[in-house]
């Protein structure tokens, strides 16, 4: 059974940092690509972040470039999403997310989600 569970969210001041983690089980996630998305009360889903699996590489959404970055753990099978900078706006809950679509940054495109974790940033 495919697990993917959050964790490290939080209350923090804007200008703090958080990191999130996605731990993942059930499944071997190498050919897989990971996505973090964010959804805040009253607005659609919006991808934040993507790595891909087996190569590391990954990328931001401009909404969050220059302040947050991706990356995984292979040896403990979670992903990392490290955010800098915070701002009020970012408050949301950040879910991570598995797809076999490369680089895709549409949450139809994802087979599997964790429960997500609360972010919230005070001003």
């Amino acid at each position: 059974q495919v697990q993917l569970v959050e964790s490290g969210g939080g209350l923090v001041q804007a200008g703090g940092s958080l990191r999130l983690s996605c731990a993942a089980s059930g499944r071997t996630f190498s050919s897989y690509y990971m996505g973090w998305f964010r959804q805040a009360p009253g607005k659609e889903r919006e991808f934040v972040a993507g790595i891909a699996w087996s190569s590391g590489v990954g990328y931001g959404a401009d909404s969050v470039k220059g302040r947050f970055t991706i990356s995984r753990d292979n040896a403990k099978n979670t992903v990392y999403l490290h955010m800098n900078s915070l701002k009020p706006e970012d408050t949301a809950v950040y879910c991570c997310a598995a797809t076999h679509f490369f680089s895709s940054t549409r949450y139809a495109d994802y087979t599997y989600w964790g429960q997500g974790t609360q972010v919230t940033v005070s001003s």
